[in-house]
């Protein structure tokens, strides 16, 4: 038999060799000892040297290729990849690869062809957004998994050290134990539809914010202001503040000038406004008229103003591509549906039709019953819902508030669910739940949505 030698061996290691096939005794060779090794117990004595390349050797699955999955630990900067086969066995040990051209083409060779390889990763950040395409593009088949998922699976081992290497090959190994359903690239129009809805979020996010900061500043300069201009995120409330931010700042100041300030284009403040403003000004409690309230609060109503229109045409953007996506024009057919709304589920959802059931998709947003029972304790307080789209029942749940009041065939079911004693919240969320069976229904048979009223049983003759 060949002879390796341990300068050999590292040299081999040093330039990759070694990371997609474990070099091992054969089972069945001599050992030190003149015993020959049982078959599966390829164990060598440190002395020995005889070596061979041990893979998968014949096992082939029933359609005549090795089945590969390939586990991928996501980084910012560098990812880690493992294979396993069908029977768990290392095919390639984890190998780190850059985001960038080379690192992915380094991942390629390492996977192999892409017939019969599962590539799983997690969905972790946006970090693994260019890698998943990059595979779709190679045709591979690719599982994005929740982390939560692998982190539960890797608690069933009790692993106790936790490292990129050591993730990558967990997250294979879940891949070949559970099999998961590989991912699909969405269309153009749906993505484009996900990236414009989350930013008109963040937008909405960023205009309550300077909203937060603006009513602490308007309460320290000038308290009694919200008594006569109701909503500060209104255009009246930023006009008259982006010129007179504190009540020092009306001192002086004459009635009709501040009546005919024009607010929205149309529209002027009005001489009772500014009276009432302007006396309230005068006995206003407000101590804090420095220069920097004065600006701040000027700053967080410019802000205001920039932020309000973007979100104006950030809405106009979405009604537009609305018009060219199938599901989204058909899921405004359901009354109460909006397209902002509509735009919020194709974001979040895709295409529901991809839920194989109304359960599968309600179990996804997490507007499901929870059951918890161990003897004869039943744990009844603690979150309701756990897991799920928290993003998508946040949005869902106030639109499910407007609904159940203004849509017939959800007051109806909401009315039920009362008579019978249901709670408010259950109930709502119970209607939330009959919400996305209709957008499964619509988006599966792709006709616009007909509600069916169930005939309500006739009032007994006294």
């Amino acid at each position: 038999m060949r002879k390796v030698s341990r300068r050999g061996v590292a040299a081999g290691r040093a330039k990759g060799k070694s990371l997609c096939a474990r070099l091992a005794p054969s089972s069945g060779a001599q050992g030190s000892n003149g015993i020959q090794r049982r078959k599966g117990r390829p164990r060598m004595d440190k002395q020995e040297r005889e070596f061979r390349l041990r893979g998968t050797g014949n096992r082939v699955k029933e359609g005549g290729g090795m089945m590969r999955f390939a586990g991928i630990d996501i980084g910012a900067e560098r990812h880690m990849v493992a294979v396993l086969d069908e029977q768990g066995e290392v095919l390639c040990r984890s190998s780190p690869f850059g985001e960038d051209a080379s690192g992915y083409a380094r991942l390629f060779e390492l996977l192999g062809p892409s017939a019969d390889c599962l590539v799983a990763l997690e969905a972790t950040g946006h970090y693994w957004r260019n890698l998943f395409v990059a595979l779709i593009a190679k045709d591979y088949a690719v599982a994005v998994l929740n982390p939560l998922r692998t982190a539960r699976f890797a608690e069933e081992e009790l692993r106790r050290t936790k490292t990129d290497a050591i993730d990558a090959l967990g997250i294979a190994r879940f891949a070949q134990q559970k099999r998961p359903r590989a991912a699909q690239l969405p269309d153009s129009v749906t993505e484009e539809l996900r990236e414009l809805e989350r930013l008109r979020e963040r937008v909405v996010e960023d205009f309550a914010d300077r909203l937060r900061q603006l009513h602490r500043a308007v309460d320290l300069g000038f308290s009694e202001f919200t008594r006569y201009v109701r909503t500060l995120e209104s255009q009246l409330a930023a006009t008259i503040l982006s010129r007179y931010p504190t009540a020092a700042s009306f001192r002086g100041v004459s009635v009709k000038k501040l009546a005919r300030i024009v607010y929205d284009g149309s529209h002027k403040i009005g001489e009772e406004l500014a009276r009432n403003l302007i006396e309230a000004a005068e006995k206003s409690v407000g101590a804090h008229h420095s220069e920097p309230y004065r600006r701040r609060i000027k700053y967080l109503c410019e802000d205001l103003d920039v932020l309000r229109r973007r979100l104006k045409d950030l809405a106009r953007d979405v009604e537009r591509k609305l018009d060219d996506h199938e599901v989204g024009k058909l899921l405004m057919t359901i009354e109460g549906l909006g397209p902002l709304t509509a735009a919020c589920l194709i974001a979040e959802l895709g295409d529901p039709a991809r839920f194989d059931s109304p359960g599968a998709i309600a179990s996804y947003v997490g507007v499901i019953p929870r059951i918890r029972q161990s003897g004869k304790k039943r744990f009844t307080k603690g979150p309701a819902i756990p897991l799920g789209n928290a993003r998508l029942r946040k949005s869902l749940f106030m639109v499910v508030l407007q609904m159940v009041r203004r849509n017939p065939w959800l007051r109806q079911y909401y009315e039920r669910l009362r008579a019978a004693g249901k709670p408010g919240k259950v109930a709502i969320i119970a209607a939330m739940r009959k919400l996305l069976t209709a957008v499964w229904s619509v988006a599966t048979h792709r006709r616009p949505f007909v509600p069916i009223m169930p005939q309500l049983p006739a009032p007994k003759n006294a």
